[in-house]
């Protein structure tokens, strides 16, 4: 008997942005599927208009599991994480802990495969680079739609977001902020 996918349905568990008063909840297992869908969009422009040849569909399943160590772990918030170098190298090497931890759920016979998906002896930097960005772009994303329902409480976490998704230097990004990110500051009837 193997309980990892158990562990993994507890992703809906998981609340983020814990420090902060959000007019829409979310939890980890959300937030996974807004990273993979957008981590698959990046390598779709990166591929069709800036030359690449990233696998879409191996960038979202990575994002699928980006976070899911967090069922062990929970949803340590960003401030805390990197409030000092020696916190944010012990939570790291927790989130290792938890990712290893997961791997031993599953089968023998399966954990090579999922090991990748953990980011445990692979390559995958490109869709990895992919999955990094499309966090920060929904973290800006989770921003703008909190300070559309009038919540004053993600100002600041939206100025911050919006430097750190600025100093991404990828061109896909660009053009995923510019053609779509516009209509996340609309409201549902303007969205035809």
């Amino acid at each position: 008997m193997s309980h990892f996918f158990a562990y993994m349905s507890r992703m809906k568990f998981i609340r983020r942005w814990g420090l902060m008063h959000s007019a829409y909840p979310e939890n980890v297992q959300e937030h996974s599927l807004r990273v993979a869908q957008i981590a698959h969009a990046l390598a779709v422009i990166r591929n069709r208009l800036f030359g690449g040849s990233v696998s879409p569909e191996r960038a979202a399943v990575l994002a699928l599991y980006h976070d899911a160590s967090e069922v062990l772990t929970g949803d340590l918030p960003t401030p805390v994480k990197n409030f000092n170098p020696d916190i944010k190298r012990t939570y790291r090497a927790i989130e290792a802990g938890a990712k290893d931890k997961l791997l031993s759920l599953l089968p023998e016979a399966l954990r090579g495969d999922y090991a990748p998906l953990f980011g445990i002896g692979t390559g995958d930097d490109a869709c990895r680079e992919l999955v990094r960005a499309a966090d920060r772009l929904c973290a800006y994303i989770k921003c703008l739609e909190e300070l559309s329902a009038g919540n004053p409480e993600f100002a600041r976490a939206e100025k911050m977001n919006r430097v750190s998704l600025e100093a991404i230097d990828l061109p896909e990004v660009r053009y995923f902020v510019e053609t779509f990110l516009p209509s996340f500051k609309l409201p549902l009837d303007d969205l035809e």
